[in-house]
């Protein structure tokens, strides 16, 4: 179970604070894939992260039961001076996970050859993102979340990432960002859609799918 409880988070920006979730209380249901729909700048990205406790609300909390992953593709908590190998074997020991295991199954997964044991310093955006999805996926969590990165990659890697994910899903929920609305039928059951600062969740998909476009043309 993920709750939200009263979480508001503000930016400033030239043209003054720009509210992208205001007071926002909302529960995600235990065994549901949900998927967050909203307009560019609504806050999607920035609610995973809360979500994934990658960055701190300005009020209020998420109470969560079950091991959450970090937002798939995030790769802000790495330590860039130290290898993929290194990386690994530290994100294995902070989840209690095997060491050799999540080692291996990074390295063969993330298909970074020699660059395994480069640090990350030195690697390109798409290859530290190749990185952060694979170790997240050699961890087991109950919570997947997942920024915009089932579309990241070229055609035979996202389809090398689906598969695997399916397997993941099979056991696990997933909290999914995503401009692509087959991607989002295909991997949630529900939606939710964030816009003006509100998050509303809809149990049938296919009405948030419908709302989410009246939202896209009226912004058009």
């Amino acid at each position: 179970m993920i709750k939200l409880v009263n979480i508001t988070k503000r930016y400033r920006t030239s043209a003054g604070v720009n509210t992208v979730l205001n007071n926002v209380n909302l529960t995600f249901p235990v065994g549901k894939s949900v998927g967050i729909l909203g307009l560019n700048g609504a806050g999607k990205s920035t609610l995973i992260r809360i979500i994934g406790d990658a960055e701190p609300p300005d009020t209020g909390f998420v109470v969560s039961k079950g091991r959450v992953s970090w937002p798939l593709g995030y790769t802000g908590g790495f330590q860039t001076n130290l290898t993929a190998r290194e990386n690994a074997r530290f994100v294995a020991r902070i989840y209690g996970e095997s060491t050799e295991y999540v080692e291996a199954f990074t390295q063969e997964f993330s298909e970074l050859d020699e660059y395994f044991d480069e640090p990350l310093r030195s690697y390109s955006a798409g290859m530290r993102a190749r990185f952060a999805f694979s170790v997240s996926l050699a961890c087991n969590f109950e919570y997947y979340l997942v920024d915009e990165a089932l579309e990241t990659g070229d055609a035979r890697y996202r389809e090398k990432f689906r598969l695997a994910f399916e397997e993941r899903r099979a056991h696990a929920s997933v909290i999914l960002v995503s401009h692509n609305e087959q991607t989002i039928r295909r991997n949630c059951d529900m939606a939710a859609i964030l816009h003006d600062g509100n998050l509303t969740l809809y149990d049938d998909l296919k009405e948030a799918l419908q709302f989410y476009s009246f939202l896209q043309t009226r912004a058009a």
